[in-house]
Parts: C-alpha cells; sequence; structure tokens
C-alpha cells in the first residue's frame, strides 16, 4: 500500500509590505483594530498558547521590543530576546546555521538588523515564518501602525496624498511600498544627494514623486511624517545631515501648507527642534503615541496570521 505524501504550504515570510498578498493590508488593519478593542475591554484572546516567537536584535529597540514581546505574551505564547552578543550569531556562526537550528526549536523569528540580505539568508533557510522588524532597507512594520492610525482618524487612505519629509531611508521605502499596497500617492521631501533607492522608487511608478521643497510639497496633503536625520549607524555623519536637512523641519510652515485635517506622524524617537518642530508633534495634529500604540495591535494581527496553528 503506498503512503500517501502530504505537502506542505510553503514558509510565509514578512520581509516587506509587498509580501502582502492581495486584500490582506486591509485585512490587517482591520483585524488590527478588532484586537486593539478587545485588549481594552479586558478581554483574554489567546490564539497563540505555547507558541515561541524568537527575536534577534543587531539594533536597539524601545517599540520593536516592548510590542513584540508585549503582543506575543497576551496572545498565551512567548517571545525570547537574543542579541548578538549573546549568541553564536556574535562569534561568527554562519547565518545559515542559525536559521536552521532556531527554526527547529521555534515558532517564528523576528530580526532587527542592518542588511536587508540578513533577513532574505535566514528566511532561505528558515521552516518558521520571518519578520522584518527593522532593517536599512525596510521598516514595514511601523508602517502597518502608520496605516492604521491613519484609517482610525480619517477613514480609508485610498485615493489620498502622503508626504514624506526627510531622508530617503528605511521609513520612506516602506512608506513607498505602502502607497503601492494600500492605494495612495506620496510626495517625498529630501535634500538633494538623500533619494531614496532609485528601484525602489522605481517600482512605484507615478504613484511617488520627488519634490525639494517640502512646504511646496505639502500642499494638499493628507498626511505629513518625518523621521530623524541621522538613523542608527549614522551617527558620525550627524553634522553634515545637520546642515543638509536644515530646511527640511516639519514646523507650522508645513503643516499649514497642508490640508487643515492633514495628521503628523513620526516613528519615533523625535528629536524636536531638528526634524520636527516641538509645536508639531505636541501639537493637536500629531498623533504620534497612537501610532507608537498600534506597533503592539498592527503587530498581533500580523503575529496571528503568521503563527497561528494551521
Amino acid at each position: 500500500m503506498t503512503k500517501a505524501v502530504i505537502s506542505n504550504p510553503p514558509t510565509r515570510h514578512f520581509l516587506s509590505l509587498l509580501d502582502l498578498r492581495a486584500g490582506e493590508p486591509m485585512q490587517l488593519i482591520h483585524r488590527a483594530i478588532e484586537l486593539k478593542d478587545r485588549q481594552h475591554a479586558g478581554e483574554r484572546y489567546e490564539p497563540l498558547k505555547n507558541r515561541v516567537l524568537g527575536m534577534i536584535f543587531d539594533k536597539a529597540s524601545t517599540r520593536t521590543r516592548v510590542s513584540f514581546e508585549t503582543g506575543m505574551i497576551q496572545f498565551g505564547g512567548g517571545a525570547i530576546f537574543l542579541s548578538a552578543r549573546d549568541t553564536q550569531l556574535g562569534r561568527g556562526e554562519p547565518l545559515e546555521d542559525s536559521a536552521r537550528v532556531m527554526s527547529r526549536m521555534v515558532d517564528g523569528i523576528m530580526i532587527r538588523t542592518f542588511d536587508q540580505a540578513t533577513l532574505e539568508t535566514f528566511a532561505m533557510h528558515s521552516r518558521v515564518p520571518i519578520i522584518n522588524g527593522l532593517t536599512d532597507q525596510f521598516h514595514p512594520c511601523q508602517l502597518l501602525a502608520d496605516m492604521q492610525t491613519w484609517y482610525e482618524h480619517r477613514g480609508h487612505m485610498r485615493g489620498k496624498t502622503a508626504l514624506w519629509v526627510g531622508d530617503g531611508n528605511n521609513m520612506c521605502h516602506s512608506y513607498i511600498n505602502a502607497a503601492r499596497r494600500f492605494d495612495f500617492r506620496l510626495r517625498i521631501a529630501c535634500p538633494a544627494g538623500y533619494d531614496p533607492d532609485a528601484a525602489v522608487l522605481a517600482a512605484a511608478g507615478d504613484r511617488c514623486e520627488i519634490i525639494r521643497d517640502p512646504v511646496a510639497a505639502a500642499a494638499g496633503c493628507d498626511l505629513v511624517v518625518t523621521d530623524v536625520w541621522a538613523s542608527m549607524g549614522q551617527e558620525e555623519e550627524q553634522n553634515a545631515r545637520e546642515k543638509a536637512f536644515a530646511d527640511y523641519q516639519v514646523d507650522r510652515r508645513v503643516m499649514d501648507a497642508a490640508r487643515p485635517d492633514a495628521l503628523f506622524m513620526h516613528c519615533l524617537p523625535a528629536h524636536r527642534g531638528e526634524e520636527v518642530s516641538a509645536e508639531v508633534i505636541d501639537g493637536p495634529r500629531s498623533v504620534v503615541w497612537d501610532e507608537a500604540e498600534n506597533r503592539l495591535h498592527a503587530q498581533k494581527a500580523l503575529l496571528e496570521l503568521l503563527l497561528s496553528p494551521a
């Protein structure tokens, strides 16, 4: 008698927003809002009972670590914090070997690191989902939280216009991908020499455009977003970046050029007086605290999608 062969579906990873399938971006936003309501109501919901998330941190973190660890605990599971300093990764063990071993012991792996290739290598050799907690190329989990926040405050983002002010960095790249996945237009106000990756931008077609003047770019926008001028690993560029970005602070001039009901977002931590004025980030149009909290709820929706038992 021939034994039937059951093929397992391929492992799903979340390395960028483009890994989401048709319909899933808004499904995740709606689910995140449902999970938020249930958590605020004090309802116990544990779909990931006894499941474990491994969390590899090559970069420091506040919101990423707290949100993923809290989310797994609230879901009835657990999370293990791992730094290169405390594991064989810091002593030269090949990424492929670490991925093979870890994925036999945990149910998912979240990685916060520098090079996107590190994430991709892990994914190629992992039996379990790999989640991008941040790389120098993309920060997709933050964008899930941003999109949830925008939807909660202003409804569907389809057909609206967002403005990114500052460096063409990982957050900018993820906003470009978000424009594609959530069907809005994106303007990017950045100084010459700090443009987003040409391939990432080109893939978005005419949905995104670069406008050098942030005030002109803000005209009629529904959302204004920025980030620090020097990200982790760029500290030695701080002085040069302060000069390059001196005219790219999100202040009253920029917000006044946007629509009267335009929101302001920042992924945090923020440097008041540099990329954003205190008047804006602490003002009535800022939703940065809702945005920060929504890291928890949006990531719980993602964890439920990727880690729930089949």
